[in-house]
Parts: structure tokens; sequence; C-alpha cells
């Protein structure tokens, strides 16, 4: 098979077109998928430039996002069969092959059935930032679903970066659960952008301090829920702009200066969110968990509700250049490749 490697630590172009063996091994409870399209995230670019979580997997075939067909599937797999169409996020870390190539095995856990509504590309591109954004509103920072008989759940929900890959699908979630959103975009085009995605308040943070207008938005009081996808300097300048009692959830460590005695005075729960940690410690509960994420996720792209932005459909042979777009900065949305 075709597959992009990972050959060595360093820039993108230690990311080499290859032809490999096809995988032979398939467990009872896996799926063989003949992939169609991968999703490239920041992630791959961080893996690629300072090492994989598993340092024993060189030479590796990134990519944790993936749509295809199941061409095979294990003894004791009965939710799936050949050809059904799925997709879904494994892999790519070092410790299981990725998803930049032709065929990939992954347990059956982690897959679900691809929205009928999308592409393979525009599939591929959604399983990490769906997982990210559901799991940092939804689980960590407690965001509530508003009840039928009213429009709103009454909570203001702040998400930095909203034209960003995990930013934009993280606006339209809050939209969904039926909360007031803010955003802070850096452009006049990517505030066009959300305010497509329903964005309620819109912070150019060239232009704008992001705490001061979300108080002044507040009325003083701070949002319920900030969502930080920045980090460093950015979760800090947070604190102020979350009421007492609120979140803070952030898919960035926790900086070193954080000031917690004022997280503490406010009592301001603070989370992070790494959706990795399924893959990386090997947890099919949480692999379930977040297949159901993208089960609930796909019924929302089919009724049009929920959407994934795609700025660039590049070839498979063209991961190289997927990676140095990231790095550019600025990115609106997602990057998936056509295999």
């Amino acid at each position: 098979m075709r597959a992009v490697l990972m050959t060595a630590i360093g820039d993108s172009d230690v990311l080499q077109l290859q032809h490999i063996p096809d995988p032979s091994d398939i467990g009872a409870d896996d799926l063989l998928i003949r992939l169609k399209a991968a999703g490239v995230n920041p992630i791959d670019t961080k893996l690629r430039q300072n090492g994989l979580y598993f340092a024993d997997g060189m030479p590796a075939i990134l990519g944790c996002d993936g749509a295809g067909v199941v061409e095979k599937t294990g003894d004791k797999v009965s939710d799936f069969a050949p050809g059904d169409v799925v997709y879904f996020c494994y892999g790519g870390l070092g410790q299981q092959s990725g998803n930049y190539a032709e065929l990939n095995v992954i347990p059956a856990c982690a897959a679900a059935k691809k929205p009928a509504a999308v592409d393979f590309a525009t599939a591929a591109a959604a399983p990490l930032v769906l997982i990210t954004a559901w799991e940092a509103l939804f689980d960590r920072a407690a965001m509530q679903k508003a009840q039928k008989n009213d429009q709103q759940s009454g909570q203001k929900v702040f998400i930095h970066g909203g034209a960003g890959g995990v930013g934009h699908v993280a606006v339209q979630l809050a939209k969904i659960a039926g909360c007031q959103v803010a955003t802070s975009v850096s452009s006049a085009e990517k505030a066009a952008f959300v305010r497509e995605l329903g964005a309620d308040c819109i912070i150019n943070y060239h232009q704008q301090d992001v705490a001061e207008t979300l108080l002044e938005w507040t009325q003083g009081q701070g949002v319920d829920i900030a969502f930080d996808t920045v980090g460093g300097e950015a979760f800090g300048q947070l604190i102020s702009a979350v009421r007492i009692y609120g979140d803070l959830v952030t898919i960035l460590q926790v900086p070193e200066n954080a000031d917690w005695k004022t997280l503490r005075l406010r009592n301001i729960r603070v989370s992070q969110e790494l959706m990795l940690t399924p893959m990386v410690l090997s947890l099919s509960d949480g692999l379930t968990h977040q297949a159901d994420i993208l089960k609930q996720c796909a019924a929302w792209m089919d009724e049009g509700v929920l959407r994934i932005h795609l700025s660039h459909q590049l070839a498979l042979e063209d991961a190289a250049e997927a990676h140095r777009l990231i790095e550019s900065g600025g990115m609106c949305g997602k990057i998936a490749l056509l295999i």
C-alpha cells in the first residue's frame, strides 16, 4: 500500500511517500479500513517536530483522523460489516499506525458510521475536533443543554479562536445546546465566518481587549464557560472574564505562572482536555464514548445543523504541504488528504 512515513524527527521534509506491506494482523475486535481520506491536525505537526508519544514507533505513519470503507472485520465484531462507511479518530501517535495511508487497522469500538450528508474528505477532517470540542464543553465544563421549551439555556460561553478547527466546531456545539456564544477572531474575514456559524459576540483580538469585552457583554458578571484553544498568556487573561463558580477549560498545558490564588478565590473550576487519552492509555471505554460522540455529531451533520469547514483538500503525497499550511498559522477550518 501507499503510505506517508515520518522517517525522522524534523521539518516537514521528513514526511515521505513510500510503498509498504499491507497490514496483516487484524484482531478479533478490529476493523480493516480502506481509507478514502485522512484529516491533518496540529498534533501531527507537533509529533513530527518533537517526537512521538511512543519512542519505538519510528518510522511512523501519522494521522489520527480517518474515513473510509470497512474491508474486513474481526471475528468478534458485530456492529460493522464489510462495505460499511465509517469515520473515526484512532492511530498516528507511534503506538498504532496512522491514517496517512491506504489501509489501517483500528478497534471497532472507535468507529462510527460516516454521516451520509458529507463526503469522505469532510468526514475525515471531523473526528478529532468534534471529540475535542464535545469533551471540553459537555464533559469537562458541564455545558448545559437548553430545555425544549427554552430558546436558550441562559449560559454564556466564550470560545477562543472560533474560526479554527476546534473553535468552529465548539461555536456550533454551544449554539446547538442553546447557549449564547462569544468568540475571538483575528480578521474581518474570520468574523464573517463565525457570524455564519451563529456567534453572538465577535471579538477581534487585534483591536479589542478580550476580557474587557466579555465583561461588558455579561454586564460585569463574566462568562459561564471559557474555552481556551490558544494557551499561554491567553489562559491568564481569561481568569477575570469567567464568572464566580464558572468553568475555564483549556486544550493546552496550564501555564506555570497561572494565577491559582484568584482562580481559587473565585471558585473557578479549571479543566484540561486531551482527547488523545483513550488512545495513549488504551482505554476501550473512552474510545466507545468518543465513538458515541461521533454518532451524535453525524446525526446533526445529516440534519444540517453542524458542519465542518474544509479549507484545503490535498493529495496523500502532499502531506508535507499540509503540515506547512498548519504551521504557517491563521488556518480557518480543517485540512484533509485525499487517498
